[in-house]
C-alpha cells in the first residue's frame, strides 16, 4: 500500500465521520457558501500578478514538519502582497497538519482565488470547500476514476467554483480532459514514491490542450526554473515547500518574484 492509498483510505473516514458531524444541507447554510468565487484564469492571466499559486504548508508525509511557526494568515498576506496569483491551503490534518479553518482564516485576508489543497474522494468534501470560503478545488488523477473526476468537477462547476485537475503522466491526462475542468497540473512529485522531476512538467504539457491553465506543480526552486516553464507553455506554478521551509516565507516569494520579474 503506498502513502497515497493511505491517505484516500483515511480519507474515506474522515468523510463519514464529517458527514455525521455536520450534513451537507447544514454546510449550504454557512455565510461562505453564498459568496462568489474568484476567478481563477483571470488571476491567473492577470499581468500584474506572477502566475504563482503559492501555498501554505505545515507538514508532508515525506518532510514531516516544515514550518510550524508561522500563521496561515501573516503568510498569505504576505504571499498576495508578493504578487502571487492563487493562495493554495493544505486541509488535511493527518498527513499535512492541516485544517479547514486555516481555510476560512486566509479567506478572510485575501482577494485573490483560494484553493482547498486536499484528497477530494466525496461530492461532501467539495460542499465544505465552498462553505469554508474556497474557489478553486484539486481533484487528483491517481486516486480517482475516470467517471469520478467527470461528476466531482460537475458538481464543483455547479456551485461555482473553479477546478484543478492534477496529473503526473499521459495516461492519467487522457484520462480528465473534461469541460468541467478549467486547469490542468503536472504534478513534478510522484504521489507513490515522492520522486521529483521537472521531465514530469516538460513531457506533457504540449499534450495539455490550451483550452485549460497549465500548471506546474512541486519542485520548483529556482526563479529562472519558472522563466523556463513559461517558454515551454505553462502559466501557472504551484509553489509551497521552498517558501515555507525558509525563515521568513513572506521575505522569500518577494525575493523570488522579484527575481522572476528580473529575468
Amino acid at each position: 500500500m503506498t502513502i497515497l492509498d493511505k491517505i484516500v483510505e483515511r480519507k474515506r473516514e474522515e468523510v463519514a465521520e464529517a458527514k455525521a458531524k455536520v450534513s451537507s444541507e447544514e454546510l449550504k447554510s454557512y455565510p461562505l457558501f453564498q459568496r462568489e468565487c474568484y476567478n481563477l484564469r483571470e488571476s491567473i492571466l492577470h499581468p500584474e500578478r506572477s502566475g504563482i499559486i503559492a501555498e501554505y504548508k505545515r507538514a508532508s508525509p515525506s518532510k514531516g514538519l516544515i514550518n510550524g511557526r508561522d500563521s496561515v494568515q501573516e503568510v498569505v498576506k504576505g504571499y498576495q502582497k508578493a504578487g502571487a496569483s492563487a493562495i493554495s491551503v493544505l486541509t488535511d490534518k493527518d498527513f499535512f497538519q492541516g485544517d479547514l479553518k486555516d481555510l476560512t482564516e486566509a479567506r478572510e485576508v485575501l482577494q485573490i482565488p483560494l484553493l482547498r489543497k486536499e484528497f477530494i474522494v466525496d461530492e461532501y468534501q467539495i460542499t465544505e470547500a465552498k462553505a469554508y470560503g474556497a474557489d478553486i478545488i484539486l481533484l487528483i488523477a491517481a486516486c480517482l476514476s475516470k467517471e469520478e473526476i467527470q461528476s466531482l468537477s460537475s458538481y464543483a462547476k455547479s456551485l461555482g467554483l473553479n477546478v484543478l485537475l492534477e496529473v503526473h503522466n499521459e495516461e492519467e491526462l487522457n484520462k480528465s480532459l473534461f469541460d468541467t475542468i478549467d486547469a490542468i497540473g503536472v504534478n513534478n512529485r510522484n504521489l507513490k514514491d515522492f520522486v521529483v522531476s521537472l521531465d514530469h512538467s516538460y513531457n506533457l504539457v504540449k499534450k495539455i490542450p490550451n483550452r485549460y491553465i497549465k500548471v506546474s506543480e512541486s519542485g520548483i526552486s529556482d526563479p529562472q526554473t519558472i522563466n523556463e516553464l513559461k517558454k515551454a507553455g505553462f502559466q501557472a506554478f504551484l509553489i509551497g515547500e521552498n517558501f515555507m521551509k525558509t525563515e521568513n516565507p513572506m521575505l522569500a516569494i518577494q525575493e523570488f518574484t522579484d527575481k522572476v520579474n528580473k529575468d
